[in-house]
């Protein structure tokens, strides 16, 4: 895919593609209670499956859906959509999914992982594609619910049926997608930059940064609470400018001495090393070394993954950060 491919919006779609067809959402959590609820909305007949004991059930039931276990709904579902963590997607479609999919369903994930690491192995006469809202749920039903739509990437990894595209747009129109806008991708093309986004910029880099950037200055004797101002606080105003107006609308945003210690220090920080580290990164998620280690770490019992929660729970800036957020009434302090 270019970016002078084609951008595809509802026009593009035809939403009957997928009318008289029962659309399984499996999981209730940020996506999945957006693309129900938002799927009822465009007038689709949507089940949810979730486990017996899931602490979704009483809002889904809420909400007007049939609430079923995730076998009964994965059977009854033309559509099933799986919206369940990655690490658990592989074990779940053994054990209550598999056995209800059939030849002709379509079969649908919000990400690719779990089919690019081959977790699952679809059958071969069922369709398998793919939406992913490049949003959290909750953006992606308020915006729905204004008349809007979070634009979506799209992919067909199987097409037993010859209709598999024509119903995954549909689908992604059904959601609100094609009201922003669905661009075509690939299954693997969509995980490996959805990893690679979130391991060496948007989660682990930034993190790094700003506990590297605190540190600096607490050991250098400055006052922990300037330093998470500096460090942490204002970031948000930061990437909010960047999000809206991209990197160089920040920049005419911000004060000429910021602009030029970016221009002039930021290559200091995120040198030649941190870019060959990225690309080490890359290649882990390439080759497969990262899905195998994190679905290892998940059948052992996350031991490791716990330990590292913990560990970051007890670092300073939390602790600062706490105190300070107590100061600011506008922030939700329920975490």
């Amino acid at each position: 895919m270019t970016e002078d491919d084609k951008i595809l919006y509802d026009d593009d779609a035809d939403l009957d593609a997928l009318r008289g067809k029962t659309i399984a959402i499996l999981g209730y959590g940020s996506q999945g209670h957006a693309h129900a609820l938002n799927l009822k909305e465009s007038g689709f007949d949507v089940v949810v499956g979730l486990r017996a004991d899931s602490s979704s059930r009483a809002a889904a039931g809420a909400a007007g859906f049939e609430v079923l276990e995730i076998a009964d709904a994965a059977s009854r579902g033309d559509v099933v959509m799986v919206l369940l963590p990655d690490e658990k997607q592989g074990e779940v479609w053994a054990a209550e999914i598999r056995d209800g999919i059939a030849p002709g369903n379509l079969l649908m994930f919000g990400h690719g992982f779990a089919i690019h690491f081959d977790e699952i192995e679809p059958p071969a006469e069922v369709d398998v594609g793919m939406v992913a809202p490049k949003g959290p749920g909750h953006l992606v039903r308020r915006q729905y619910e204004e008349g809007k739509g979070v634009p979506c990437l799209m992919a067909v990894h199987a097409d037993a049926s010859g209709h598999a595209r024509e119903l995954v747009l549909a689908y992604a129109s059904g959601i609100g997608g094609g009201r922003a806008g669905t661009i075509e991708t690939t299954f693997k093309d969509e995980t490996e930059t959805d990893l690679f986004g979130e391991q060496s910029v948007l989660c682990g880099g930034v993190t790094e940064l700003v506990r590297a950037g605190f540190e600096t200055l607490v050991e250098a004797g400055y006052d922990p609470r300037l330093a998470y101002f500096e460090t942490l606080h204002e970031l948000k105003l930061i990437v909010d400018l960047m999000y809206e107006k991209g990197i160089q609308g920040m920049r005419y945003s911000i004060s000429n001495t910021a602009e030029y210690g970016d221009m002039t220090r930021g290559n200091k920080v995120i040198g030649p090393e941190v870019r060959e580290a990225m690309k080490q990164v890359l290649a882990d998620i390439q080759s497969g070394e990262f899905a195998k280690e994190w679905i290892a770490e998940n059948r052992a019992g996350a031991e490791s993954f716990n330990r590292m929660r913990d560990e970051a729970t007890g670092h300073e800036i939390e602790r600062v950060g706490k105190d300070l957020r107590s100061m600011m009434p506008w922030i939700d302090q329920s975490f």
